[in-house]
């Protein structure tokens, strides 16, 4: 019985700083915009970071050949 008489206070006081925390993020905004950071992910804001011989929608300025095999010799081509 004397565990119940100190867990039931200790509850109370768990309660109440729950409830503080939540009103303060309310209070603070932290709950305005659910949809924005999911959404935000879909944007496409990194292509400075993407190296140039992997992008796909720019043409580097040293491919002016337009058949690359001309440029790169193959090691079986001379065998």
């Amino acid at each position: 019985m004397q565990i119940v008489m100190f867990l039931v206070p200790l509850m109370l006081v768990l309660v109440a700083l729950g409830v503080v925390l939540f009103s303060w993020a309310v209070k603070n905004g932290q709950y305005d915009d659910l949809e924005g950071p999911a959404h935000r992910i879909l944007y496409d804001d990194d292509k400075d970071m993407i190296p140039d011989e992997a992008r796909q929608d720019k043409v580097r300025s040293d491919d002016t050949d337009p058949e690359p095999s001309s440029k790169q010799s193959d090691p079986e081509d001379k065998a």
